[in-house]
């Protein structure tokens, strides 16, 4: 039985919770939140006790794991702390806010021999996976680009459930998109970005990404929809001889409408038949199979969410210099 500490309960706290509750061989232990109302109720979905106390619940004898759910500029400071604890960590995306505290999280892994697990989400999700396939197999031919899209209004203050601590487009929507672009693509060799400024900063980014032999791939991430716009996410892969395109509306409190489907050659686009999961329980299992000896420790380890944070770091630094950026 592994045992886990949720520090967060908010919406990923409440996610991740009820994810948990539906592996086998894991039990809550905790769940942390300085409202001790929101570590109720969010104790409560997965049998667990809540508590006020992160260094207690980080401390606890009985606890294998953190699961760090806080609003990212606090990552560092508990992924460092449960990590010196002796406790394996899953950290949700982004990583860290700076590549100076993700360096740092990694040494503290590193001197702890412990795992950091990363929520790259899209890596467990069933039609990025496929294309991954895809890609592997050279059933197309060679991936040419990639453009992925994160729209939403949550920088809006009228938004429902605005929060003031969510950070600008490049950390909060983009890393997703530049990891799902890494794992497919590899590493650009440049980056170039463009932007909707507002009073605030980037309210709505761009960004290309260009590698050497001649491909690219495009994010881009809004801040700034209307608030009756519906959260929208998607990509389109091309290939030499096939495109897929992915798309989810987020319309409803319940699960998106999504589509997912391929056009090859001169047929018309037809649907791709895939098993939908829950890829926050995919993830969560990866991490528990990890810690039991018999996962994949590299599709989700830290050193991944770091190269997601080099292209996000990149994608600050060439909006704030206004020149493509080269990716060392």
């Amino acid at each position: 039985m592994i045992r886990i500490g949720i520090l967060g309960a908010g919406t990923m706290g409440r996610m991740h919770a009820a994810a948990y509750a539906g592996i086998s061989d894991v039990e809550v232990v905790g769940v942390y939140s300085r409202d001790a109302e929101r570590a109720g109720t969010v104790a409560a979905a997965c049998s667990a006790h809540p508590s006020t106390d992160a260094a207690r619940l980080i401390d606890h004898p009985d606890i294998d794991a953190i699961d760090v759910c806080l609003p990212t500029p606090a990552h560092a400071e508990f992924v460092i702390a449960a990590l010196r604890a002796g406790k394996h960590v899953f950290c949700e995306t982004p990583l860290a806010l700076s590549l100076g505290e993700a360096r740092e999280m990694r040494e503290a892994a590193r001197r702890a021999d412990r795992l950091l697990q990363v929520g790259l989400l899209m890596r467990s999700v069933a039609a990025c996976e496929h294309v991954k396939s895809k890609c592997a197999s050279g059933r197309h031919g060679r991936l040419l680009s990639v453009a992925a899209w994160r729209l939403g209004s949550y920088l809006r203050p009228e938004q429902p459930g605005y929060k003031a601590h969510y950070g600008d487009p490049s950390t909060e929507l983009m890393t997703f998109d530049l990891d799902l672009i890494h794992w497919l693509m590899g590493r650009p060799t440049t980056l170039s970005a463009s932007a909707v400024q507002t009073a605030d900063g980037p309210g709505e980014i761009s960004a290309l990404l260009h590698y050497e032999d001649g491909r690219h791939a495009t994010v881009t991430a809004s801040g700034l929809q209307p608030v009756g716009f519906p959260f929208t996410a998607g990509f389109r892969a091309l290939f030499e001889h096939a495109v897929y395109e992915q798309l989810s509306v987020f319309d409803t409190a319940g699960p998106p409408t999504s589509s997912f489907t391929v056009v090859e050659g001169g047929q018309p686009a037809r649907p791709v038949p895939v098993q939908e999961r829950n890829p926050y329980q995919v993830q969560l299992q990866r991490f528990i199979d990890c810690i039991a000896g018999r996962g994949d420790r590299c599709l989700l380890d830290s050193i991944e969410a770091y190269e997601a944070l080099v292209l996000s770091t990149a994608t600050r630094l060439s909006l704030a210099e206004r020149r493509p950026i080269e990716i060392d």
